[in-house]
């Protein structure tokens, strides 16, 4: 419900430890707890302005904040926040609408959020929509109802960028992640195994089959592993080297082809 800015003020007591303490910069309790409707789910400072950050919601809205116009940021500069499809409306929307992570691109233009069945970019200068929206794992919208009787919803995603802000990751079920092209549209899924961490071992495409022809190499919906899931992504500032934590394995893939044309 609110973010703090913790630091550490140095002082020199009996004993010379420190103190710490928390500045409290947005909070958006209120009076009444039994009136709580909506949390902060997430939180990232812009990477070239300090006085600049931006939080994200679980009622999947963005708000851009200006600690220069004022300490306490509960009045926002800039609101995010995508008109719903009222004939999409379901007992579900509000919770896979929830945001679950936010990043600034490197450029400082564009914002990156993942809900649960998609990830979004957003241009700074356009507060009504996202300028991109790709789908993560759409048809695991037919299994919502059982998602929510094991808690799977609830699962927090992250997302990433990489170096030059053209690829999206971000995990799913299975251990499997997805990469999305900005500029080509393409999108890939991939799998961290053990298999395909073993030296000079090639990531090779998984696909998930939902009905119809099914190739050999295709694992069914009804057959993946929720119990296998990537929710923490990283990629390397400059390089093609991405990190993976599935379950509690620690995953570190590089793109050796790519890294030595350059």
């Amino acid at each position: 419900m609110a973010i703090f800015l913790k630091g550490s003020w140095l002082v020199q007591p009996r004993r010379g430890t420190a103190l710490n303490y928390l500045l409290d910069i947005v909070d958006i309790k209120p009076a009444n707890m039994e009136d709580l409707t909506e949390v902060i789910t997430a939180s990232e400072f812009h990477p070239h302005h300090c006085n600049l950050f931006v939080y994200s919601s679980s009622k999947g809205s963005l708000r851009l904040c200006d600690m220069r116009a004022s300490a306490l940021c509960d009045k926002h500069s800039k609101l995010f926040e995508e008109p719903e499809d009222p004939s999409n409306r379901s007992f579900f929307s509000e919770i896979i609408s929830s945001v679950s992570d936010v990043k600034f691109s490197h450029s400082g233009r564009y914002m990156l959020t993942r809900d649960y069945l998609t990830v979004k970019v957003w241009d700074l200068n356009m507060e009504t929509k996202p300028i991109e929206t790709y789908q993560v794992h759409d048809y695991l919208r037919s299994k919502l109802c059982s998602l929510y009787e094991n808690d799977c919803i609830f699962d927090k995603f992250e997302c990433a960028w990489n170096g030059s802000d053209s690829v999206i990751m971000t995990g799913a079920y299975n251990n499997f992640f997805r990469m999305f092209d900005r500029n080509t549209k393409r999108d890939v899924t991939l799998e961290a195994s053990r298999e395909s961490s073993k030296p000079r071992a090639i990531l090779k495409p998984r696909r998930v089959c939902v009905g119809g022809k099914r190739r050999k190499e295709d694992i069914s919906v009804d057959s993946l592993d929720f119990t296998k899931k990537i929710l923490h992504t990283a990629w390397h500032p400059t390089e093609n080297i991405i990190a993976i934590a599935a379950t509690n394995n620690l995953y570190i893939f590089q793109d050796k082809v790519n890294s030595e044309m350059h």
